[in-house]
């Protein structure tokens, strides 16, 4: 999980926090130490933290992973299924979902 984590924050469709999370709740059962680890490394313990303290996501991931999300999908609905309608319906139903559920959470601000 942490490894695909790590790879999510590359690959635009691939995502990041949860892998994270689901790697977190593994090290807390199996070694505290490595949750501890996790916790502390200085990019992938904000996700984790931040997520768990506040519920949130911050205002540069959502856009990130908004317009990600519409480019990859508007070309692959354009690009590459155009002769299947009900896979172009499917993928703009699956964007359309995949964008409320990310701007459903809270956006995390910076401490000021």
């Amino acid at each position: 999980m942490l490894v695909l984590g790590v790879v999510g924050i590359f690959v635009p469709l691939l995502p990041t926090t949860p892998f994270l999370l689901l790697a977190a709740w593994a090290f807390c059962r199996s070694s505290p130490r490595l949750y501890d680890r996790l916790l502390a490394h200085p990019c992938l313990g904000a996700y984790v933290r931040n997520f768990r303290e506040y519920r949130a996501i911050p205002l540069h991931a959502k856009i990130i992973s908004v317009t990600l999300i519409w480019a990859t999908l508007l070309y692959c609905i354009f690009g590459v299924v155009r002769a299947w309608w009900w896979a172009q319906a499917g993928l703009l139903l699956l964007a359309v979902g995949l964008t409320w559920h990310i701007l459903s959470y809270a956006t995390l601000r910076r401490p000021e």
